[in-house]
């Protein structure tokens, strides 16, 4: 069921106790957030911000990339391990949290507007909405397997030298591949979460940080 709301403090608590199947729309989030409590802020009306009640998957976050990076268009890419890539520059991101026998999945895309150095797609939000409802549904319901393999086909990542900040511990290297269990694969090493950096050919390291709904 579709729930379209007004102004909220985040689609993730507004769907918080809501049915398998379920999608929150708003055209205003007050508290928004990513991933490690970041906030994501933007005006009213001026992105996409939804949140999907789905069951828990091994993958999800990685299910609803390639959703969202398919509904936006060929020209987006997936940055490891949940931010969508236009033009080198951030368009939105994935939140996925685990609460009980559900998974509630945040989608936030820029549309109309975007913060400074990030990216915005320019397009109708009803449009959107209609291409990304079934394309989460279905590879929501994919295998591990086949998530992974589509993720890396849109990959960003990989294939680059990346920096990565997990902790207090810098790994650097190339991103080799990433693993049917999601961990990306640095020069040898499984991440299984952090900050990743692409290395520039100067030696300059360009971020971005992950968030969502």
């Amino acid at each position: 069921m579709l729930h379209r709301l007004g102004t909220v403090n985040s689609t993730q608590e507004a769907a918080a106790d809501l049915a398998l199947g379920s999608v929150v729309v708003a055209d205003h989030q007050t508290a928004g957030r990513g991933r490690h409590g970041r906030s994501w802020d933007a005006p009213a009306g001026s992105g996409l911000f939804a949140t999907f009640v789905l069951r828990p998957a091994p993958v999800i976050v990685f299910a609803a990339g390639v959703a969202a990076a398919e509904a936006c268009g060929g020209g987006v890419r997936l940055k490891w391990p949940n931010d969508l890539i236009l033009d080198d520059r951030k368009l939105g991101g994935i939140l996925a949290e685990i609460r009980g026998e559900r998974a509630l999945v945040g989608i936030g895309i820029n549309l109309s507007w975007a913060p400074e150095g990030a990216a915005m797609l320019g397009e109708d939000r009803e449009a959107l909405l209609n291409r990304l409802l079934p394309l989460v549904a279905s590879w929501a319901k994919a295998s591990s397997e086949a998530v992974i393999q589509r993720w890396r086909e849109r990959s960003w990542t990989l294939g680059q030298v990346v920096r990565v900040e997990v902790g207090g511990q810098v790994i650097e290297g190339l991103a080799e591949d990433v693993a049917e269990d999601g961990a990306l694969l640095v020069g040898g090493r499984r991440v299984i979460a952090g900050d990743v950096a692409r290395v520039r050919p100067a030696g300059r390291a360009e971020t971005f940080s992950a968030g969502a709904g």
